[in-house]
């Protein structure tokens, strides 16, 4: 009897012990938790779809798609991390990283991943994922700044049309949008409600750093002759030329949009994944075209903070979690992502994908900048959260209002966001 029992509980250990560790009562089948933030009808249905194609060719290892949103994803992400209640697979953009992955909440992929996700994603994509030695998210979708113009109207103006190829210079673009502007219309509308990510990326093409590390990786900012390209050149067609809407300043981008429909703005610079807006929105008949953003001394060059896809360090079953991601983002499937997001994919071999590079929508257009496209300035530095919220996105605002001049904007940037940044590196 004493025997029986004693089998008995021994039994009942190992049944438990099956069972712990993301297994269950069916055979001890592993459960993945996979937060997307997927938003657009199409592209929450390529990610549910490849989700159901992954679980039907993989019966030990159950991928459970969990819906999250963009707004609050930080505090969300962080909330989760810190209760240990975090998905395996986290989707993310890169720019919200740095703070997880120095703090541990992250997993270093360094070791996880694939050979071939490594090669076929270039390593100007990689540098946006990478802190310190480590990798901490897979960068898979992007999507550069473009310019989103009324063809007919540039087309009546008779201005040159630029091209990936030919594109306008900072200083074309301002005399071509203070030749477009008159009678009540403007050359351009900028949306810059959000103007730090927007200036910081785009100053890239003039050689903007604005932020700079010296040997023992301290990062100081530095607001050069590089830096102002781009923020004199929307402050000056505010200000002196009036050939940009003042009202739009304070504005997102979807709030330009029945403006530019109604003839009030010959341009309106705008991620290229707006398409699908207009697409769905414009007038009938409105005759629009995809355009490259302005280029400077390093040409088309800009900055991006690519959607990625982390896991947590706290997940049982990392490895598991990296050959979904590796299914996730193979060439075919990177494509059906793209293209349900209206956006770019990192990878060399989706990029070929005829589907990115047709004339319809002006996929061509944006595809053929994906070259260009690089780390964001402040991509892995510490504090940024603060020091855009606190000290640029304010100074930047006033700036381009015409409350403040560039001498105080260059002060603030540097001598205020220097104390905010020096907090986080002692």
């Amino acid at each position: 009897m004493r025997t029986r029992l004693l089998l008995g509980c021994l039994a009942l250990v190992l049944l438990l012990a099956g069972c712990s560790d993301g297994g269950d009562l069916a055979g001890g089948r592993i459960t993945l938790r996979f937060q997307s933030l997927a938003w657009q009808e199409e592209s929450v249905r390529a990610n549910e779809e490849l989700v159901k194609e992954w679980n039907a060719s993989h019966p030990d290892v159950k991928v459970e798609y969990v819906q999250g949103s963009w707004d609050g994803v930080h505090d969300q992400l962080l909330t989760a991390f810190e209760g240990g209640e975090a998905p395996d697979i986290i989707h993310d953009a890169s720019d919200d990283l740095a703070d997880f992955a120095y703090g541990g909440y992250l997993a270093d992929l360094t070791d996880l991943l694939p050979a071939r996700l490594k090669s076929d994603i270039p390593q100007r994509s990689w540098e946006t994922a990478t802190f310190g030695d480590g990798i901490y998210g897979v960068p898979f979708l992007q999507e550069p700044r473009v310019l989103v113009a009324n063809a007919k109207w540039l087309k009546q103006a008779g201005v040159r049309i630029p091209t990936p190829e030919r594109p306008w210079s900072w200083a074309e673009f301002r005399a071509i949008t203070e030749r477009l502007s008159g009678d009540g219309r403007y050359g351009v509308a900028w949306p810059l409600k959000e103007p730090v990510s927007a200036t910081l990326n785009l100053s890239l093409s003039s050689g903007g750093q604005l932020f700079h590390r010296d040997a023992d990786g301290k990062v100081t900012v530095r607001f050069g002759a590089d830096d102002e390209v781009m923020p004199r050149t929307v402050h000056d067609q505010v200000n002196a030329d009036r050939s940009a809407s003042p009202t739009t300043l304070g504005s997102g981008g979807s709030d330009t949009l029945p403006g530019f429909f109604g003839g009030r703005y010959a341009m309106v610079p705008l991620g290229f994944s707006y398409r699908q807006q207009i697409v769905q929105q414009a007038p009938k008949g409105f005759d629009w075209q995809v355009l490259p953003a302005p280029a400077g001394a390093d040409g088309l060059t800009q900055g991006v903070s690519p959607q990625t896809l982390s896991i947590a360090e706290d997940s049982p079953h990392k490895r598991e979690a990296a050959e979904f991601i590796d299914f996730l983002l193979r060439p075919g499937n990177m494509v059906r992502l793209a293209l349900g997001d209206w956006m770019l994919p990192t990878g060399t071999e989706a990029l070929k994908d005829p589907a990115l590079h047709t004339t319809e929508n002006d996929w061509a257009t944006g595809t053929a900048l994906a070259a260009h496209l690089r780390s964001a300035p402040a991509q892995s530095v510490r504090g940024y959260p603060e020091w855009k919220d606190k000290i640029a996105t304010p100074a930047f605002q006033e700036y381009y209002s015409g409350a403040i001049g560039l001498d105080e904007l260059r002060e603030r940037l540097e001598e205020d966001g220097n104390l905010v940044l020096a907090r986080y590196q002692r």
